[in-house]
């Protein structure tokens, strides 16, 4: 099948790593990956990329020029091999450049064809996603196999303010250069997504192997072999991964998500002021930070002596450590002090434009 992973646009270049990792040839779009396998490469696909938000199946494609040859060629489609007739079914469709503009009415043709000749039941709250695009008036119908959001590891109940997603976090270590053979550190760890993560990859633990999906309610799924495929013992690393926040309801919160994800163990997250930040025993490692911008705050002018401590923190006390810092803000980069390199691409992140911002060992 020709298949599609999503992409939080401006990190498709590290996901394509991770694609590629994973034994497949990628091609880089824009919004996403492209690549092809079969079954079992969408569970593994889903299974084991940290970076990707969806994994779509594309199915099937055919022309229609006027809903009347929609609604026949929907038809006439083999839902059966695609579906099963006792699980509900949404449908989300987009329309561009072509003569069959109304998403509503391809979205009631589409209803009905499933209903008719499959009798599965459609329902707005279904997992199962089917989504139908039609340009330039050839509709290609695509099912998304992952069901809910592939950032929802399966063991994060409580966020803090703006909240970086995981997948966003995996692809940043993963642009700072993280495998998983080094100390990190994150000293605004908020629900600590960035200690996680990293964490889980030093351990060799699949982000979704704690959460169900959208392709085990279709057919021809296999419970044994996927019983198998996500069975993998952790392997402890012998490194510990720190989180630190001035709040200790922050703290309290990352230490629950990390005892929830498994690695309690290997992560280690205390109440503690940037101002008195220490560096950890240890070999130097990364030091990740996501502090406050954009519209995540009002005066932009105390950050500035903010970010200018911070640099100051980080020059005097993490010799050897490298630095990456995300911000909307490459004024408030430049604050710090740091010898950053040139910055990553724009990346969307709730509405802002985001970017990497990462140096060399200090």
């Amino acid at each position: 099948m020709e298949l599609f992973a999503v992409a939080t646009p401006g990190l498709e270049t590290p996901l394509a790593d991770e694609i590629r990792a994973l034994g497949h040839t990628p091609d880089i779009q824009l919004g996403g990956i492209g690549f092809t396998g079969g079954w079992a490469d969408i569970w593994r696909a889903n299974l084991r990329l940290r970076g990707a938000t969806r994994i779509l199946a594309r199915i099937g494609a055919f022309r229609a020029m006027h809903p009347a040859q929609l609604d026949k060629r929907a038809r006439r489609f083999p839902w059966a091999d695609w579906l099963r007739p006792d699980v509900p079914i949404r449908i989300e469709a987009t329309s561009r450049k072509s003569r069959i503009y109304h998403a509503g009415a391809i979205i009631q043709r589409f209803e009905a064809a499933i209903r008719d000749s499959l009798g599965a039941p459609i329902a707005d709250d279904a997992l199962v996603t089917l989504k139908i695009r039609i340009e330039d008036d050839l509709c290609t119908i695509s099912l998304d196999t992952s069901g809910e959001s592939l950032h929802k590891r399966g063991h994060k109940q409580a966020v803090g303010k703006a909240p970086m997603r995981e997948t966003m976090a995996a692809m940043f270590l993963r642009e700072c250069g993280f495998d998983g053979r080094e100390p990190v550190l994150d000293p605004m760890c908020g629900s600590g997504t960035f200690v996680i993560e990293a964490a889980e990859i030093a351990a060799g633990l699949a982000p979704g192997r704690l959460r169900g999906f959208a392709f085990e309610q279709l057919p021809g799924f296999d419970p044994q072999a996927w019983a198998a495929l996500r069975t993998g013992a952790a392997t402890t690393p012998p490194l510990t991964f720190y989180g630190r926040d001035r709040d200790p309801g922050a703290i309290r919160m990352s230490h629950e998500n990390a005892e929830r994800a498994g690695v309690g163990g290997w992560t280690d997250f205390q109440a503690c002021a940037f101002a008195d930040l220490t560096r950890p025993e240890g070999p130097p490692g990364l030091v990740m930070i996501n502090p406050p911008y954009g519209a995540r705050i009002g005066n932009k002018g105390p950050l500035f002596g903010l970010h200018a401590a911070m640099g100051e923190v980080l020059r005097s006390r993490f010799r050897g450590w490298r630095v990456g810092l995300v911000t909307s803000e490459p004024q408030l980069a430049r604050a710090t002090g740091l010898p950053f390199r040139d910055p990553g691409p724009y990346v969307a992140h709730g509405g802002l434009k985001i970017r990497l911002f990462q140096t060399g060992p200090l």
